[in-house]
């Protein structure tokens, strides 16, 4: 007898990925010789059959009844990392398809994903004498609560102590010995003994060290793929009960009360609970900031007294350097003056005082045709050269006065301005008058080789000298 004739018809069809896939076979027309398509046998027939090979599952699951290691799609199976997302079918109970196992893609197996519309109806209580429903007893609260504060107050002194600006230093544990025996053996190795005891202690951590590394970035985990479906129960009336069930208190703040007003700043304080903290300054803070202000005065000090003794050596420095410098000039002013020095001071020769007074002469003459060399370079001719003679020489070789100058092209002034004619300026021609005018009057050095001071001519010739030399009345001689 056949198993399927024993028991009842199913009220519900049940889907069969083999049958769908024999069926399709069978109704596509198959024009080659031998069907090569791996299919599981039937699922009364699968005595003594074992699965070996992905193909042998088909795109379904494992088989259940088969009590062995499967592995469909590769699955699980250790050394073979599968980046496919692909989901083996589940059935359910009832023998229907699980869509749901997509929504816990990626969700912990501890997650609860509400699926499925039956899970928005609420859960009958049949027994209202359920343990489960009984409010915990007083030692469960007090428990909880102790816990509760415990863990609270554990967060709270990790943050004040990571707050805080100087930490006290950590006490070292007690040391821990270990002996150690090398492998290699010898004379040669680990000095010659056989064994050595060790001394393991922690290092010392300076509590006013920053932190050395940076692990306080903590990235929030990103939600799977896809994300766990939302279920909205449907919209309904809310009853006043269950508006007073969900009023939550408003937020309570030191800074506003319930009903928005500012709370003063001296009920803040007391609100705070600052007063009760006692502040315990440590006193090596103040040796710390005494020691610091002792290193900075002796520093300025020091500072102070090698800018002071720079600024003497520079001074002296630059006064040698002065007397060295005048020193100098003064033996260069008195060379050129030919004065003799200390070490000549005893010479009171007369021929000596002679050359003396010649070399002084000469210095002199050279020094005044320097400065006129040097007034004057391209404008001094032979002329003006000349004029340097002695006075005699200068009236012997007819020179003219100073206050000509070599220069300029001499014209006959007659010959300008004049509208009457070439006979103007011209004297009778039976007078032997032939230059009218000298040619340079006035600019003759004999003319003002004589001529008397101003001063002392004043008491020979009186108050009228200057009448008397217009009209050139005095005589040389």
């Amino acid at each position: 007898m056949d198993l399927q004739s024993v028991l009842p018809a199913p009220t519900q069809p049940i889907w069969d990925r083999d049958d769908e896939r024999r069926e399709r076979a069978a109704e596509r027309p198959s024009t080659s010789v031998v069907l090569a398509l791996p299919i599981a046998p039937p699922y009364g027939q699968r005595r003594g059959w074992v699965p070996r090979q992905p193909s042998d599952y088909g795109d379904g699951g494992a088989f259940p009844e088969i009590h062995v290691a499967q592995y469909p799609l590769d699955m699980g199976m250790k050394g073979k990392e599968s980046t496919s997302n692909a989901l083996a079918v589940q059935l359910d109970a009832e023998g229907k398809v699980k869509y749901d196992a997509i929504a816990r893609l990626g969700h912990g197996k501890d997650k609860i994903v509400y699926s499925k519309l039956s899970d928005l109806l609420p859960v009958e209580v049949m027994d209202e004498k359920d343990p489960s429903l009984e409010k915990p007893n007083q030692e469960e609260i007090e428990d909880v609560t102790e816990r509760t504060r415990q863990a609270l107050m554990k967060i709270t002194n990790s943050k004040i102590a990571a707050a805080m600006p100087v930490r006290c230093a950590e006490r070292q544990g007690p040391a821990e010995f270990i002996r150690y025996t090398p492998s290699q053996q010898g004379a040669a190795f680990n000095s010659g003994a056989k064994q050595r005891v060790i001394r393991l202690v922690d290092a010392q951590v300076d509590p006013m060290e920053p932190p050395r590394f940076k692990i306080n970035k903590k990235i929030p985990r990103g939600p799977p793929s896809p994300h766990a479906p939302v279920l909205h129960s449907p919209t309904r009336r809310v009853t006043v009960k269950e508006q007073k069930e969900w009023k939550i208190p408003p937020c309570i703040s030191n800074w506003k009360n319930a009903k928005g007003y500012t709370v003063p700043l001296d009920k803040r304080l007391a609100a705070d609970g600052r007063g009760l903290q006692q502040l315990h300054i440590n006193e090596n803070f103040a040796k710390l900031a005494e020691a610091l202000y002792i290193a900075d005065r002796k520093a300025r000090e020091s500072v102070e007294t090698r800018a002071q003794l720079e600024r003497k050596l520079a001074q002296k420095e630059k006064e040698q350097k002065e007397e060295h410098l005048r020193a100098l000039a003064q033996k260069a002013r008195d060379e050129r003056a030919g004065i003799k020095t200390h070490s000549d001071a005893g010479a009171t020769n007369e021929e000596e005082r002679e050359r003396d007074a010649l070399r002084k002469d000469r210095h002199n003459e050279r020094a005044r045709d320097r400065n006129l060399a040097r007034a004057a370079p391209d404008k001094r001719s032979k002329l003006q050269r000349e004029r340097e003679r002695d006075i005699s020489e200068q009236i012997a070789l007819g020179m003219p006065a100073k206050g000509q100058s070599s220069g300029e092209v001499q014209f006959d002034q007659r010959l300008f301005g004049q509208n009457q004619g070439l006979g103007h300026g011209y004297g009778d021609e039976d007078s032997y008058n032939v230059y009218d005018k000298p040619w340079r009057e006035g600019g003759s050095m004999a003319n003002h080789l004589y001529r008397p001071n101003k001063n002392i001519d004043k008491e020979t010739y009186g108050d009228d000298l200057e009448t008397l030399v217009k009209n050139k009345s005095i005589c040389a001689g």
